[in-house]
């Protein structure tokens, strides 16, 4: 079968891409990444507005400065000196960028929703205002905003291409707005939030959240457009990156999606800014082996707490963090240790009586003992929490080497009706897939899971879950595998997929000898970062018993 890329595919996002890297000059790609989406913004909702300025300009009963007529179609009113073909006129003018600013500042006037949320920079002294206007003159071949664009997604799977690009760039640590688009599309395609609240505490660009109503969008019934789907999901989330937050508004803005997306410099664990929520979806990709996330502060926290109505007062332990001692016996204290599992604390504490979890961690977190992070997941798999573990193939994030895994936890594994499927009781049981040899590279370092490949991976799951549409669901050698708590218990806890579904059957496959060595070169390159993830579990122990310099 022919391997699907799940990029943006238009023809054209090379040649903008290469346009855009003109701009750069000496910012880096934190800064332009922003001048050049708020470009492709601007040129969406300025094709929007023509076309439906030009409709009504034809109709001899209709005004088409009239912002009434826009609204009714959920258009944004766009004023003279915004719009795009007067920007174009004038892209030659050295005053340009001031004429930008001031184009993003009557759109904020005019439209609640991007108040405080486009670049308005454009006039800086660093920003070369020739190449700014070339740049205007290319992405002016390219419909953006008008009907067939948006039925297409042309701006999604550009907005998309470029995110994927900067994320990139930007190199390790610049890249948390940003999660491979396959991986989201797996956890969407497993968690399938038809309806009800979905939520993501460390939202980023909003990607989890574009591609849960495209998901919705493509398996609604009726009218096809996801109209109706937008209505069953409430969308909520959080970030703690001011700049990155404008990302996901502009995101969610250039496609018509309303959420509650709130942004505090404290973030998740200091300011919780959803407290009550309790979501049916969480989709979430929070930063790998987060430092310092504050542990003092909420130390007593409701979160930390075991919710569970079957123990009550029971608690979990608290998450990593606390004094430790030096050498000579004095003490200090780390605010914080690893956030992996305050992440998985957060999430079981917003998630509703029924709700699901589907998140990504490091591969650390299945092991780990450090801190006490062995307790909360012995707690999580004694109290049943753990649906399924799915253990990913390395080389898909752009900015981290650190080999991952998806968490699949939800409240209640008991028979019931999930968006009108039957899904059979599964106490007691853990699903764990093996994924690690999937995925194609698209460059020397970085792979990408095809179409095929993630629909193999939530069929398995879906099957598993009973779910009649999915076929049935066996164990297969070296890729699946449903586990008992006792083969779990005997494992000492550990949720390493590999532990439980063995080795496939060997057999000569007939790849060729560069493939192989390609996918041998990925192995050794994940055995090394968790190598290194397994010192650094060491340091902390050593930490911990007094060793720290």
């Amino acid at each position: 079968m022919a391997k699907s890329n799940n990029s943006a595919n238009l023809g054209f996002e090379d040649r903008l891409w290469q346009a855009a890297e003109k701009l750069r000059g000496n910012m880096d790609a934190a800064e332009y990444k922003h001048v050049v989406l708020g470009l492709i913004f601007l040129k969406y909702i300025s094709d929007a507005f023509l076309e439906k300025h030009a409709a009504l300009s034809k109709d001899k009963h209709a005004d088409p400065e009239d912002k009434d007529e826009y609204a009714a179609d959920n258009i944004p009113w766009v004023p003279p000196d915004a719009r795009w073909d007067y920007l174009q006129k004038n892209a030659k003018r050295p005053e340009i960028g001031t004429l930008i600013d001031n184009a993003m500042a009557a759109l904020e006037r005019e439209n609640k929703a991007f108040k405080g949320v486009l670049p308005k920079d454009y006039a800086r002294p660093a920003l070369d205002k020739r190449r700014l206007g070339e740049v205007i003159d290319l992405i002016a071949t390219i419909g953006l905003g008008d009907r067939e664009s948006r039925q297409r997604d042309v701006l999604g799977r550009v907005y998309e291409y470029f995110l994927g690009r900067f994320a990139e760039k930007e190199g390790k640590g610049g890249g948390e707005f940003y999660t491979p688009s396959c991986v989201v599309r797996l956890l969407v395609e497993m968690l399938e939030p038809y309806k009800g609240r979905v939520f993501d505490p460390c939202c980023g660009s909003g990607g989890m959240f574009v591609q849960a109503l495209k998901f919705v969008a493509a398996h609604a019934s009726g009218n096809g457009n996801g109209t109706k789907a937008k209505r069953d999901i409430a969308i909520y989330g959080q970030e703690s990156n001011y700049t990155t937050w404008r990302l996901c508004q502009m995101n969610l803005a250039i496609r018509g999606i309303d959420g509650d997306i709130r942004w505090n410099e404290g973030g998740s664990f200091l300011q919780d800014a959803h407290p009550d929520l309790k979501a049916d979806f969480i989709l979430a990709n929070p930063p790998f082996n987060m430092e310092d996330w504050g542990y003092s502060k909420v130390r007593n926290d409701a979160r930390w707490k075991r919710f569970d109505s079957a123990s009550p007062g029971a608690q979990f332990s608290l998450p990593p963090g606390g004094e430790r001692k030096h050498k000579d016996g004095s003490t200090f204290t780390v605010d914080g240790g690893n956030a992996n599992y305050a992440w998985i604390l957060h999430f079981l504490h917003h998630l509703a009586p029924h709700g699901t979890a589907g998140f990504v961690l490091a591969n650390g977190s299945l092991t780990s003992n450090t801190s006490g992070e062995g307790d909360i997941r012995r707690a999580i798999i004694e109290h049943d929490l753990v649906d399924c573990i799915i253990a990913l193939p390395g080389q898909l994030f752009y900015t981290t080497p650190i080999p991952a895994c998806l968490w699949f936890l939800t409240r209640s594994k008991a028979a019931r009706k999930i968006n009108g499927k039957s899904v059979r009781a599964r106490q007691g049981k853990t699903l764990f897939i093996d994924a690690r040899k999937m995925g194609h590279l698209i460059d020397r370092t970085h792979r990408e899971l095809t179409s095929e490949e993630i629909a193999e991976v939530a069929r398995t799951y879906h099957a598993w879950r009973g779910e009649a549409d999915a076929g049935k669901y066996q164990d297969i050698a070296g890729f699946c595998k449903t586990a008992t708590l006792e083969e779990i218990q005997a494992h000492g806890h550990m949720l390493t997929p590999g532990r439980y579904v063995g080795a496939e059957e060997i057999e000569d496959d007939g790849v060729p000898f560069k493939e192989k060595m390609a996918e041998l070169s990925a192995e050794l390159f994940e055995q090394m970062a968790e190598a290194q993830e397994l010192d650094n579990t060491i340091r902390h122990n050593l930490e911990a018993l007094g060793y720290a310099e």
